[in-house]
Formats: structure tokens, C-alpha cells, sequence
């Protein structure tokens, strides 16, 4: 737990809440054991990496970075700790999670035109619509959103970074058939779906899936302690 002087050094700057978390890990790293031999193979790369010659190097990297041996060893084995514990801990509730999310991991590559203008957006769909022009080169031309530097393509991106109300839509497409113009906030959009890729549970995707629990554990972790100090803090709250 920090001090009352501690945190008055600490909130000012925003460092508060990273070095709880910083904390938070190192507490979760040891919880997994690890050998002699590993933590000599890791501070073996490191020298190696950082090119620092014999015991003579490495004494002088300590001294500059206020570190002693066993605290630099703890840093380097921390990451192959923490992908330990993620796989003990984690990666058995990973394909439950990528259930929950599926939808929102399929990927989709689309065009779009994006405008204020109704008239033009309904002008330029039956244009592309009846083959006079190409979707590619009306986007360059009258795009008013960042699809103009790509020529209207988007993607391929997961389906959830799109507007909620534009990744409906893109759900239910049918890939190359042109939607009517839709309006979304301000805009009036002309869109057509390209390709549609649906997730599969892979192993890139349970570790991604592992590595978000996992985060979001740490990242409660955290809350609870920051919700302790606030206390210290603002004695009278």
C-alpha cells in the first residue's frame, strides 16, 4: 500500500494508477515458479542483446539504472511468468470468450462512400449501381471521409470497429451487392461488401482471448486498489 506522501508525490504526474499495475503483475509473475536455469538463459540474451562484456558490463548497466542483479532478473523472466500464468489461469475459459465475441472478431473488407449531400450520395449509388462509373474512382473524387485516400476500400477490419449501425448492416450484406444510401449522424453513406471472413477459433485467437481476461483482471485488480487509497487522498470524501 502507498503512503499519504507517496501518493502526494505520484498523483500529480498520473503515475499512480501504472505503477499499481506495475505491482499488480510483479505480484501475479510470482506466482509462477521458475528455475535457476531459465532466469541464467534470460539475463544471458539480455547481455547478449545489450552487448554488455562479462561481469564488468553488467555491473556498470546496474549502477547506471539503479538496479541490482536479482531486480534486473526479475524484470527480464517477468514476461515468460506472466504468458505462464496467462495459460494456467486463462486460456482454459479462452474459447467461451471468443463464443461471447465472435461477432465481433469476423472481419470484413468493404467500400464506402461517405456524404452530406442525399442527392449526390443517391447520384453516385445509380451511377455504380448501373455500371457508369467505378466505386473506386467516385470515392477518390467525392469521398469526404478518410476512405477517400484508400478509393473507398475499408479493411480487411474486425466488424466491430465500424459504427454499430454500419456493422448491422454489413452483418446482413450480401458480398458485391450495393446498399441504397443510409444515413448514419450527419453523413449519408454508399456502401457495398466486399468480403466477409468469419473468426475461427485458432490458437492466435485463444491467446488473444486468454490476453484480454487476463487484462481485464489486472485491470480490477487496480480499481480495487486505487479505490483503498482515495481515502488517503481526500481524507474528508
Amino acid at each position: 500500500m502507498l503512503t499519504s506522501d507517496q501518493l502526494e508525490q505520484l498523483a500529480p504526474h498520473g503515475l499512480v494508477r501504472p505503477l499499481l499495475r506495475s505491482l499488480v503483475l510483479a505480484q501475479l509473475a510470482e506466482q509462477v515458479p521458475l528455475g535457476a536455469e531459465e532466469r541464467r538463459q534470460a539475463l544471458e540474451v539480455f547481455q547478449r542483446e545489450q552487448k554488455l562484456e562479462g561481469a564488468q558490463g553488467l555491473a556498470a548497466f546496474l549502477r547506471l539504472n539503479l538496479l541490482r542483479q536479482h531486480e534486473l532478473e526479475q524484470q527480464l523472466v517477468q514476461p515468460l511468468r506472466l504468458e505462464r500464468y496467462i495459460a494456467q489461469h486463462h486460456l482454459p475459459k479462452a474459447e467461451a470468450r471468443f463464443l461471447q465475441r465472435k461477432t465481433q472478431l469476423d472481419r470484413v473488407v468493404y467500400s464506402l462512400l461517405r456524404l452530406e449531400d442525399l442527392g449526390l450520395a443517391r447520384e453516385l449509388y445509380l451511377q455504380i449501381n448501373e455500371g457508369e462509373s467505378d466505386f473506386a474512382e467516385l470515392a477518390a473524387r467525392y469521398a469526404e471521409g478518410p476512405e477517400r485516400s484508400t478509393r473507398g476500400v475499408v479493411g480487411p477490419v474486425p466488424l466491430m470497429q465500424a459504427h454499430p449501425a454500419l456493422a448491422d448492416r454489413l452483418r446482413t450484406a450480401i458480398p458485391g451487392v450495393l446498399m441504397q444510401p443510409f444515413r448514419i449522424e450527419r453523413w449519408w453513406l454508399v456502401v457495398r461488401l466486399e468480403t466477409y471472413s468469419q473468426a475461427s477459433f485458432d490458437q492466435a485467437t485463444a491467446q488473444q482471448m486468454a490476453r484480454e481476461l487476463f487484462d481485464e483482471a489486472v485491470d480490477a485488480m487496480v480499481d480495487r486498489q486505487l479505490s483503498q487509497l482515495i481515502p488517503l487522498r481526500f481524507p474528508e470524501s
